[in-house]
This record gives structure tokens, C-alpha cells and sequence, in this order.
């Protein structure tokens, strides 16, 4: 049995209807809510569903069974405030979750962020031997948070202190597909424009304020959920080095490229509009990110990434477009 916590989120079910079709027997931990994230896990078979407060204990009264720990739960929102809580979800849990696979002997894949690079001066390689992640400098709470896991994790991998017999930390970059509708703000740009661009509704984009860099043409590395499930799928059952590494396509490509894509999925002539970007936004924005997926080669994932064009007519036509948006 496989434990994916934050299974019900968007990653998380994702990997956990891979699994269902698999026939991997799937225990999830997360909380529903009052929303619709429910309906995430509603068409896949799942062996149980607790809650994180549930969680060690559930471990150990069923250490017999779990063959794997996946760690995709945590408070994602970049705008989070509450660093208390932040740190209780994203660091604190996280520990005990290492701390019990080190001990159970069992491999354990975390969700570290592409928001740990900060605004990217420092570069997108995902090195985290010696001094390497200390000249990362994140901009927001949440991918603080996400740095301060990764570099413990790295100190206690450094330091010979007990471990996982495998571990992984997946620095995810920009994920877009189904099932991330619960995650309101923190909705892929395909998403929230989805519904305008149906309506043949032009898309509001943010203007620039880095000289240089055109309204628009600001780049993100945009990564299917699809391909973030491969290589999960793929780390469950390789022997790879243990270590961190980047997921994401390896091609940033601009905003005005996803939104070309998007007109053209429903064929619709492309149209946007500039948009004044909120200015307590703008010393926090990064225009570009890309994933250096150098290590990840190396450590023997062959396998290519969708290109975005691809990637959107597939969440358009196989999702957004029909009558049920959930995998």
C-alpha cells in the first residue's frame, strides 16, 4: 500500500487515480473541507482516508502494509500570512514523516517548490549538496517554508543522521491540469481564463515592469500534472539516487504563449489585454522560471515532457470542455 498525503488535493489525486488504474492500493490523508475538493477521489478506488492529525498513528498501526510514503500534502497558497501554521504543516509534519519512514525502513517522496528559487538570480539547478541551497533566497512564506524542509532534509543526509532507504524531494515548477479547481487563486492561468476564452472573452494578462521583458512575455515553466505523475510513478519503482530535483518541462515559455494555445484549443483568434499588477505583487514577481533538468537525466528519467500546446489541448479537450472536469 501506498500513503499519499494531500491525496485529495491536485497532485495528490492525480497520482492516486494513477494509482487506482494501476491497481496500487491507495490510502489518502487530507482534509475535504466544505468545498467540492471531494470530488477529486470520487471515481477511484482508495483503501482509507484520514486526516493528518490522524496520520503517525495510522502509520504505525499499519507499518505492515505501507511500501511508500508520498508527502504532497501542505498550505500551498503563496499569499499564506499565518507562519505559524505554515510551519506546522510544511516543516514540522514533513519531519515527523521522515523521522517515521527512517525508521519503518520505508522510501518517502516529498513535494518540495520551484518557489524555493526565489526571483532566480540565483539560478534554477537543483544542487543541494554543501552550501548550495543557502543561496536560495525565496520570496513568500510558502517557499520559505518549502527551503527550510529541503534544507534540513539536506543536513540530515549530510550529517550520516538516519534516513529513508530512498528519498526524494520534487521541486515542482508550474502544474497545470485537472482536479486543481479547490485552489482557487492558486489556479493555473489555463483555468481561471478557461470560462473568457470560451466566451471568445480576451485574456487579462499582467503588464511588465522590468525593462526589456515585453508585456506578456514573461516566462513560466509550465509542467502537466500528467508528466508530474510519470515521474512519481517512475521514482515508486526505480532505484535512483536519492536526492532533490526539479519537475518541470525544461521549456519556460511566455504567458502569451499559454494563452495562444488556449484561443487555439477552442478555436478562437487570440486576444489579450495588459492588466496593472497589484503593487504589493511586483517586488515578489518572478518572470522567469525554468527547470534545470540536468540531475534528473542523470539519475535516469529519460522520459520527454509535454510540450505546453500539447499539454493545454489535452486539458481542454479530455476536461474543460466536457461535462466532467475531474480524472
Amino acid at each position: 500500500m501506498i500513503l499519499v498525503t494531500g491525496g485529495a488535493g491536485f497532485i495528490g489525486s492525480n497520482l492516486v487515480a494513477a494509482l487506482s488504474e494501476r491497481g496500487t492500493p491507495a490510502a489518502v490523508c487530507d482534509q475535504l473541507g466544505t468545498g467540492e475538493k471531494w470530488r477529486n477521489l470520487a471515481k477511484h478506488e482508495i483503501v482509507d482516508l484520514i486526516t493528518p492529525d490522524q496520520c503517525l498513528g495510522w502509520l504505525d498501526r499499519n507499518r505492515h502494509l505501507i511500501e511508500l510514503v508520498v508527502h504532497l500534502g501542505a498550505i500551498s497558497d503563496t499569499a499564506a500570512t499565518d507562519a505559524d501554521l505554515v510551519v506546522a504543516n510544511n516543516y514540522a509534519f514533513s519531519r515527523s514523516l521522515w523521522d517515521w519512514c527512517s525508521r519503518a525502513e520505508r522510501p518517502f517522496i516529498y513535494a518540495s517548490s520551484a518557489a524555493t528559487y526565489g526571483d532566480g538570480s540565483a539560478g534554477f539547478s537543483d544542487a543541494w549538496e554543501g552550501n548550495a541551497l543557502a543561496l536560495l533566497k525565496p520570496l513568500n512564506l510558502y517557499g520559505w517554508s518549502k527551503q527550510l524542509f529541503d534544507r534540513w532534509v539536506a543536513g540530515q543526509a549530510a550529517g550520516l543522521r538516519p534516513t529513508p532507504p530512498r528519498w526524494y524531494g520534487l521541486k515542482f515548477f508550474n502544474v497545470y491540469g485537472p482536479n486543481e479547481y479547490h485552489k482557487g487563486a492558486m489556479q493555473s492561468v489555463i483555468v481561471r481564463n478557461y470560462p473568457r476564452v470560451a466566451n471568445g472573452l480576451a485574456i487579462e494578462l499582467f503588464r511588465s515592469y522590468r525593462e526589456g521583458i515585453a508585456h506578456g512575455a514573461q516566462k513560466r515553466d509550465f509542467v502537466h500534472v500528467r508528466d508530474c505523475v510519470d515521474l512519481l510513478l517512475w521514482l515508486s519503482d526505480a532505484a535512483a539516487a536519492s536526492g532533490i530535483y526539479n519537475v518541470g518541462s525544461g521549456s519556460p515559455r511566455t504567458f502569451l504563449d499559454l494563452g495562444t494555445a488556449l484561443f487555439a484549443a477552442v478555436d478562437h483568434e487570440p486576444r489579450f489585454e495588459f492588466i496593472e499588477m497589484p503593487q504589493a505583487l511586483r517586488p515578489l514577481y518572478q518572470y522567469e522560471t525554468a527547470a534545470d533538468l540536468t540531475r534528473l537525466r542523470a539519475a535516469g528519467y529519460e522520459r520527454p515532457f509535454m510540450s505546453l500546446e500539447a499539454g493545454i489541448a489535452d486539458y481542454v479537450g479530455r476536461y474543460l470542455a466536457t461535462g466532467d472536469r475531474y480524472r
